[in-house]
């Protein structure tokens, strides 16, 4: 999914400083380590049985960071209610944490020692498609590890014993785009870009279904995901009559790039933007106001009302009171549904771990509940079905929510 190169998002500095307080919070949370030997979290359940190795990779550090210290969290949360209910198949799971840091060639090293040191089971994380592409090799290839990545992303991964746990274009672009145009009456869309794959690939599949439903693209360009100059942009949106810019820019670009757009009057003046990587977490990079009236599509937003989602929200912010990273989609609801995916396939194996036959069981795994609802695993496809909304975002006093407009149930990932 997302993915940059700069340190400064929203103007803070998430290098050594960001790390320092990384490291503080993790040892705060009862991680064992340090970046230079990875950290690692021990049941605190005592235990006859092995324990699982599970490994998270992800940005503690970095421009992504903001979304990444959010994955250690809901994995912490996640696991430690696993192992209260007495672990998967009688096996406690202990968990290895790597930075990956917003940089692959960091991060291929970080999960290399993971795989040969800490010789874990399974590994889960990477936010960007960058860096999935980066560590997969290591992971799958040549670690022969199963590998789950729960980020929504651009689509076409298909690499064996590699399950997707998040969003694909179809999920997300199926139901939104229609709306947008013939709900909201939206006709013709700007294309603002980060030069990389994963908006490439989305783009091409929007564009399809956008011009499917009678609406026409004015324009797409790819900028460097660290320009911070979009006066060009804004122009040829206005001079165009865009009436909804379909965004893909991404950190370090998009705080300059929202910024401008709504200096401009855009919004103002009845302008629609869209971004379908946008959570609760994403305000966490520019203000508020800048995002009143952005309409997203995801698996969850904390406004779905459902039983098992509120009390899943209610017990992470007990466990983590006043926390700034937040169980959202980008950032929560992937990685517990493929921990809880992963936890169904080792029940079935009774607890057996090797790569083959976890993957032949996580190939049809499904979990009746979730953030958002239940989810399935298509076979043979190495992606899920998953309830999907969309939403838009209202910014009420300062205070930001999303607002759900719909549902759409199991939605097919078509994909592989």
């Amino acid at each position: 999914m997302i993915g940059n190169r700069d340190n400064r998002p929203n103007g803070r500095t998430f290098g050594r400083r960001g790390l320092l307080a990384g490291a503080g919070a993790l040892s705060a949370s009862g991680w064992i380590g340090s970046a230079a030997t990875g950290w690692m979290l021990r049941p605190s359940q005592a235990g006859a049985a092995e324990p699982i190795r599970m490994g998270i990779a992800t940005d503690i550090t970095g421009p992504i960071a903001p979304t990444g210290n959010s994955y250690w969290q809901v994995a912490q949360f996640t696991v430690e209610q696993i192992n209260r209910d007495g672990g998967i198949a009688g096996r406690p799971i202990e968990l290895f944490l790597e930075d990956t840091a917003s940089d692959p060639r960091i991060a291929v090293g970080n999960v290399r020692r993971m795989i040969q040191e800490h010789k874990v089971n399974v590994v889960l994380g990477g936010v960007t498609s960058a860096m999935r592409q980066a560590i997969k090799d290591p992971i799958v290839n040549r670690g022969r590890t199963l590998y789950i990545y729960p980020q929504l992303y651009e689509g076409q991964e298909c690499t064996k014993y590699l399950f997707c746990t998040g969003p694909t274009p179809a999920q997300q672009c199926d139901e939104l785009i229609p709306y947008l145009i013939k709900q909201q009456g939206r006709k013709r869309f700007a294309m603002p870009s980060a030069n990389y794959v994963w908006p490439q690939l989305l783009n091409r599949y929007a564009r399809k279904v956008i011009e499917a439903n009678g609406g026409e693209v004015v324009f797409e360009e790819y900028y460097p995901l660290d320009q911070a100059e979009y006066s060009a942009t804004i122009g040829k949106i206005r001079d165009g009559h865009v009436d909804c810019v379909f965004n893909t820019v991404i950190p370090p670009g998009l705080q300059p790039f929202m910024k401008q757009l709504y200096e401009s009057g855009f919004q103002r003046n009845g302008g629609i933007v869209s971004c379908v990587y946008y959570d609760e977490n994403l305000l966490n990079y520019h203000p508020p106001e800048e995002a009143d009236g952005l309409y997203s599509c995801l698996d969850y937003f904390h406004s779905v009302d459902d039983p098992f989602s509120n009390a899943l929200q209610a017990a992470y912010s007990k466990r983590w009171p006043d926390t700034k990273y937040l169980f959202t989609a980008g950032s929560g609801a992937g990685l517990y549904r493929g921990i809880k995916l992963y936890e169904a396939a080792v029940k079935e194996t009774g607890g057996a771990l090797d790569r083959e036959t976890v993957g032949a069981a996580f190939d049809h795994a499904k979990i009746a509940e979730g953030p958002g609802g239940g989810a399935a695993v298509v076979p043979g496809k190495m992606h899920c079905r998953m309830n999907m909304y969309i939403a838009v975002c209202k910014n009420d006093a300062g205070k930001p929510r999303y607002d759900v407009i719909s549902r759409h149930d199991m939605v097919d990932p078509k994909e592989c």
